[in-house]
């Protein structure tokens, strides 16, 4: 989320007070007789001026977010973003 925020305010972009927040679900299995979390689905929930979709739509992205970046090749994750333009 914080990576996010910030990707949005560097375009002009606000994303607080209640302009962003997100729904998370994990999968958890056990491949090898021990469980872990094998799939995590972030669904983020956008509120935007109007006039600025092209602009929010590249911030919503996990090639520079931490989390998938350390836990790649051991979790999958899914990215969803629902972006409302008032």
């Amino acid at each position: 989320m914080g990576t996010l925020a910030g990707a949005l305010e560097a375009r002009g972009i606000p994303s607080y007070p209640d302009r962003l927040w997100a729904e998370a679900e994990g999968t958890i299995a056990a491949p090898e007789g021990v469980m872990k979390v094998t799939h995590i689905r972030v669904t983020y929930h956008l509120r935007i001026p109007r006039g600025k979709r092209l602009e929010a739509e590249p911030a919503v992205f996990a090639r520079r977010c931490p989390v998938p970046q350390t836990l790649a090749g051991c979790v999958t994750f899914e990215h969803l973003a629902q972006v409302e333009e008032d």
